[in-house]
């Protein structure tokens, strides 16, 4: 995870009120490397001890043998924009928008997110669309001040290159927005993630209804758009990420050569790499691999690019994303450890590595002195009951 670039001030941040002391004992703790039979104790909202044994304490709770893990760590998700706009052209008012987003992801064991907000628009053709990040990131800001959230809060800005506004956009937003990451994304038509044209029609025509004609018209002002803006929006995203103190993240890249690019450019991890050969470049660059929970418990990606079971297997990821299924992150974990054989190993993708990948050095493991985000997990056969969330050691789910 060789990123230049590092959040200035985000985990000095303090989220939610401190909490009462809490033991949760008789729990099979996820340690960094093993699993231990014993409790943990939180105070003012850190993991203030970790001991074994079975014993339960005047006034713990007892897990009943229930595995407590670290807090799930998001580092990519739409799910803000689908409450905000919940059918296309369907607007939705943003606070509430916020709190349903805010109140599921602490409901699926999600206790640190990265908002994705998209950043440059496009106002020509019959695709195109408007800014909108600035003002919701306002929101977001303000609900978070006001201590309307239940769980820990950062943004993604989603650098669109392939756009007519991205630098202008981007230039709104400064070191005090915590932004946490900034992603490069080329949805330029014939290449990463819609090399096959087919599934950008099919994506496109459902979403906008074009016919045929417009289709065509689309994926020509998307490449005009391309050839005009790419290089000085790349170029120019790379110099706002170091500008906020933020990692910065490829998205698709599916050639050895992409990823080189990405490299020449001080990417910390990779978004999806669409190909076994991106991936294997990512590690031979040192670049953080990041699948999608959904590729992997589906058994395959619905665009037809490579499986994530398959980089798993080849041990060619480290970091898992709910992607566009919050609930999906959890579940993933579980999927690993049965791949893997390895619990710790399978849990560290979706807490300790996604917090590290993105700067985070005060979350994702159960160690003394880190912050108190806790879930409590109980196994029905192959599927995770999620029994009990904790965020700074307040009970948030």
């Amino acid at each position: 995870m060789n990123s230049p670039f590092a959040p200035t001030d985000l985990t000095d941040a303090r989220d939610g009120a401190l909490s009462e002391p809490l033991t949760l004992a008789n729990a099979r703790l996820v340690l960094p490397d093993t699993v231990l039979r014993g409790r943990i104790t939180l105070v003012d909202g850190r993991i203030a001890a970790i001991e074994d044994g079975d014993g339960v304490p005047p006034g713990a709770v007892d897990c009943g043998g229930d595995y407590v893990m670290p807090g799930l760590v998001e580092l990519h998700t739409d799910n803000l924009e689908r409450h905000i706009e919940p059918r296309p052209e369907v607007g939705w008012p943003h606070l509430p928008a916020l709190l349903a987003h805010d109140a599921e992801l602490a409901s699926t064991g999600i206790t640190t997110v990265f908002d994705a907000l998209r950043v440059g628009s496009i106002h020509t053709g019959k695709a195109g669309y408007g800014a909108y990040a600035r003002n919701l990131a306002n929101e977001l800001l303000e609900a978070r001040a006001a201590g309307h959230l239940k769980i820990s809060h950062f943004l993604h800005l989603r650098a669109e290159i392939c756009s007519e506004t991205l630098l202008e956009e981007m230039a709104a937003f400064g070191p005090e927005d915590r932004v946490g990451i900034v992603s490069l994304m080329d949805h330029t038509p014939g290449q990463r993630q819609f090399r096959d044209l087919t599934s950008l029609k099919a994506y496109v025509a459902k979403k906008r209804g074009m016919n045929d004609i417009e289709f065509a018209e689309h994926v020509a002002n998307l490449k005009q758009l391309h050839a005009r803006y790419g290089a000085a929006h790349e170029k120019g995203a790379v110099a706002e990420a170091r500008r906020y103190g933020a990692v910065l993240a490829s998205h698709d890249d599916t050639t050895a050569d992409q990823v080189e690019v990405s490299a020449r450019n001080g990417v910390g991890f990779a978004e999806f790499p669409t190909t076994r050969e991106a991936a294997s470049a990512c590690r031979a660059h040192g670049i953080a691999v990041m699948m999608g929970a959904p590729n992997l418990i589906r058994g395959g990606s619905h665009s037809g690019n490579v499986a994530a079971r398959e980089l798993a297997e080849a041990q060619l990821m480290q970091i898992v994303s709910s992607d566009y299924v919050p609930a999906a992150l959890l579940l993933s974990a579980f999927q690993l450890a049965d791949i893997w054989e390895n619990l710790p190993m399978a849990v560290a993708c979706v807490t300790r590595n996604p917090a590290r990948a993105a700067g985070l050095e005060d979350r994702g493991s159960l160690e003394t002195g880190l912050r108190g985000d806790l879930i409590r997990v109980r196994p029905a056969g192959k599927t995770p009951l999620l029994r009990g969330v904790w965020s700074r050691g307040e009970r948030v789910a």
